[in-house]
């Protein structure tokens, strides 16, 4: 029988949660300098910029909260998961051991999906070429 009082915690004290270390792959950096970019481009303000690039790494923060809450594509990449973030990127990452691997920033509706199967987003890859 399972003993309820060993799974919640007593009042006034919080539930021990293994938070797990975040750490950003070197693709992923590139693609939030590429976000920085875009959006200063676009709107012309690098506080908003800037502030949009923190969102995003406060957002990969959070995985560690929660790594496995993210959606899993092991169709794209074995291990990988991805989450969403505010109806304009995607971040995809991996959980390895005790940390997550943030390994991609997608952004602008870019078909991420079809990077990670080898084939350029808009049909043109090398494959089809000689078709």
């Amino acid at each position: 029988m399972l003993n309820w009082r060993l799974c919640s915690p007593r009042p006034n004290e919080r539930p021990i949660v293994r938070r797990l270390r975040v750490e950003f792959q070197p693709d992923a950096l590139a693609d939030l300098a590429d976000v920085f970019r875009t959006v200063l481009h676009v709107s012309r303000n690098l506080a908003v910029a800037r502030g949009f690039v923190r969102r995003i790494r406060d957002r990969c923060a959070r995985i560690g909260d929660a790594p496995h809450g993210g959606r899993p594509r092991d169709d794209l990449e074995p291990g990988l998961r991805t989450v969403p973030f505010e109806h304009s990127a995607v971040i995809a990452y991996r959980v390895e051991g005790d940390r997550v691997r943030v390994v991609n920033v997608f952004y602008g509706g870019r078909d991420f999906e079809a990077l990670y199967r080898g084939h350029a987003p808009d049909g043109d890859d090398e494959s089809s070429a000689g078709s």
